[in-house]
């Protein structure tokens, strides 16, 4: 199956470079989120799912290097995916070693936006394993793109929200200053979204997620971009999270010291505190009444 998919990928690449199809669209063979054949119609399908922090500037492990960036590794999912590469790549590998976590078992890499602190660690991982779908932004620059192609990834671009497999999806493009996707991952306790820094605002990352997927959001974790917000807005933030049904709430990266703590204080047995070295797993997502 897997060196099935490779090659319609390779196919679809093929396509682009010759008649300059945009990859990714359903019409192109992306798979809309409204789309669902008979292998694909049994949700929610992820029965294990485990999250392991690769770089953050939190720390929840002595044994683990900080930096300013973010970076994940998931595992349950049909593709094992390393979400966002962190700003510095020789610090991203020391830290996949020190969790036990191979370069080359990374099938997917999931960047959500152009920042230097998500996609500074590419190149480095790219010279140690390139054998990659690599799902970014239509708007990333033609050179990023470029140089990310040179290494033989089989670059696959987003503009709409789409499925990517089975049980794994983007919300699509987001923003305009800075545009932004999240990752959205079906399990058995509900939807877990990732975020990168929340840059189009997290209630509006949250809400879409929502309008697409139609289900009970089980985590949302990541990058808040809260890191400079008045309490006010951060309240605001919360409220919107509880009225959308989120039932547990991991904040890192930059979302603040603040925010960290007023969403400990709100959400109480609910809050997951979380930075480099950290490991969920869906039993930390029990079903709250």
């Amino acid at each position: 199956m897997l060196k099935a998919h490779r090659i319609n990928w390779a196919v679809t690449i093929v396509m682009v470079i010759l008649g300059g199809i945009v990859v990714g669209s359903p019409e192109q063979g992306g798979v809309d989120v409204g789309e669902k054949d008979s292998s694909q119609a049994e949700t929610p399908v992820l029965k294990e799912l485990t999250i392991r922090i690769v770089q953050d500037n939190y720390r929840c492990s002595d044994a683990m290097e900080t930096a300013w960036g973010f970076a994940a590794y998931v595992t349950g999912p049909e593709q094992r995916i390393l979400f966002d590469t962190g700003s510095n790549g020789a610090l991203l590998l020391r830290n996949m070693t020190r969790l036990n976590i191979e370069p080359d078992a990374v099938e997917t890499i999931f960047l959500s936006h152009v920042h230097a602190d998500h996609t500074g660690g590419l190149v480095a991982f790219l010279q140690q394993h390139a054998d990659v779908d690599l799902y970014c932004l239509k708007s990333f620059p033609a050179r990023f793109k470029e140089v990310a192609r040179g290494y033989g990834v089989r670059l696959l671009e987003v503009e709409q929200p789409r499925q990517m497999c089975r049980d794994m999806f983007t919300t699509g493009s987001m923003g305009r200053k800075v545009c932004e996707q999240a990752l959205v991952l079906h399990t058995e306790v509900g939807l877990v979204v990732v975020t990168g820094c929340a840059h189009p605002g997290l209630v509006k990352m949250v809400e879409r997620v929502k309008a697409l997927h139609e289900q009970d959001i089980a985590l949302v974790m990541g990058g808040f971009h809260l890191g400079w917000a008045k309490p006010g807005e951060i309240e605001r933030v919360i409220q919107a999270l509880d009225r959308l049904g989120v039932r547990y709430v991991a904040p890192t990266h930059c979302s603040g010291d603040r925010a960290r703590k007023l969403f400990g204080q709100r959400f109480g047995s609910r809050y997951i505190e979380v930075g480099v070295g950290k490991v969920i797993t869906l039993a930390d997502l029990k079903r709250v009444d």
